[in-house]
């Protein structure tokens, strides 16, 4: 059987605090890089489905502003006159 010293404990802690603390500041440069790689890849894939599919044709139809579109820009307007 193999008995350690008290040096060779102490020593043996240090070595695994050390790389615990390297594994802690990596961690996150590993995580980062994961994520950028996913977006890359699903950016990827969106532009090759866009490429494929035709163009949406537009609505005959004409498009009314909205309430709150229509709120936005009487608030808006007043605000440049009150000023």
């Amino acid at each position: 059987m193999v008995s350690m010293n008290t040096n060779q404990i102490e020593g043996l802690i240090g070595m695994v605090a050390v790389l615990g603390i390297l594994v802690l500041l990596v961690l996150p440069s590993v995580f980062g890089i994961v994520r950028d790689r996913r977006i890359d890849r699903q950016l990827r894939e969106a532009q090759e489905t866009a490429d494929e599919e035709p163009a949406q044709k537009s609505s005959s139809r004409s498009t009314v502003p909205s309430t709150a579109t229509w709120y936005a820009e009487g608030r808006r307007s007043k605000k440049l006159v009150s000023s």
